[in-house]
């Protein structure tokens, strides 16, 4: 799930506490020569709050069962996101689908400035203060991914003077 991004560290649940946000619950209906046949599919955002997060989609007849196999395969894909005194490292666009985020850092008192799903994934990672905007479609599905595309985009200091093979205050200065 996670191939196309570079030093994406993925998590193990154990010993983690983990708590879980419901983005959003859709009925969806089939059509049977029977009748209408409606599902639930339900999308959830998983994390400890400190830069451990995970996404999942869980499909049932029943809310709660959906809701549950969300959270399981929440579980599943946890990573760990390069956090900076409760904020972002750098500004990072991401794009999933036909939405598009653009989440920045924010100064310490600023708050999670976001709406709606992308609030939900930020939140849960443990970002106390940035700013965010989401442009185009306004899809839960595709908003969390592109969410998710953003922050597994980010790249502390240490790593990126690593991969360019220069010290920590040649970043900084350049």
């Amino acid at each position: 799930m996670f191939q196309k991004y570079k030093n994406v560290e993925t998590v193990k649940p154990g010993g983690l506490d983990l708590k879980d946000k419901l983005v959003g619950i859709q009925r969806v209906t089939k059509v049977t020569k029977g009748g209408r046949a409606f599902g639930f599919s339900a999308i959830v955002v998983v994390g400890d709050e400190n830069g451990v997060v995970g996404h999942g989609l869980g499909k049932s007849k029943e809310v709660a069962t959906a809701i549950a196999k969300a959270i399981e395969d929440g579980k599943k894909n946890l990573v760990r996101i390069p956090l900076n005194k409760g904020t972002l490292p750098h500004e990072q666009k991401g794009k999933f689908g036909g939405a598009r985020v653009y989440i920045q850092p924010a100064s310490h008192g600023t708050g999670v400035i976001a709406g709606g799903a992308v609030r939900s994934v930020l939140e849960s990672v443990g970002v106390h203060d940035v700013l965010s905007k989401s442009q185009g479609s306004s899809n839960p599905h595709n908003v969390v991914k592109a969410t998710f595309d953003a922050l597994l985009q980010l790249r502390d200091a240490k790593t990126i003077a690593s991969q360019r093979g220069v010290s920590l205050e040649k970043v900084f200065k350049g």
